[in-house]
């Protein structure tokens, strides 16, 4: 019985211990392929949002000059 008690507490020590393995960056993952049309509509986003910005402040200059 105290030998099962001496193992439990070892095994628990050991888990506690061990080395965590470092999570990898996700681009070296499988999932990395699929975040490339990702990034190129976040870029396609953002013009789209800086011509949106860019319009609505001529619009508001001819507004006010007119």
């Amino acid at each position: 019985m105290r030998g099962l008690i001496v193992l439990i507490i070892i095994v628990l020590l050991v888990f506690k211990f061990w080395p965590e393995q470092p999570t990898p960056p996700i681009e070296e993952t499988f999932i990395a392929p699929q975040l490339e049309p990702l990034r190129k509509a976040e870029k396609v986003e953002q013009q789209y949002l800086d011509a949106l910005e860019k319009k609505n402040e001529q619009i508001e200059r001819e507004s006010d000059g007119g």
